[in-house]
């Protein structure tokens, strides 16, 4: 799950290493990781946006994003009440 903001909306501060993907689109993306750790701290889904996974906000009351229901795992449980996508 992540949170998703307009790039000129964002400042990034700190050491990341960078990994190149391709989509599924056949796109590049790419990932920005902890050097010390290896976890996700940001990623740019597309060339106007930047999203971190909600994983990596210390807040417990961090609002519950929509989910992509075409693309999650079977063994996923959705709580009442969150927004649904696809």
């Amino acid at each position: 799950m992540q949170a998703r903001w307009p790039r000129e909306q964002v400042r990034i501060e700190g050491d990341a290493s960078e990994y190149v993907r391709i989509s599924d689109d056949g796109e590049e993306r790419s990932f920005f990781f902890c050097p010390r750790s290896g976890a996700t701290v940001s990623y740019w889904p597309d060339p106007e946006h930047i999203a971190v996974p909600v994983g990596a906000f210390a807040d417990p009351n961090f609002p519950a994003p929509p989910v992509w229901e075409d693309r999650m795992h079977p063994w996923v449980g959705l709580p009442d009440g969150i927004e649904h996508i696809g």
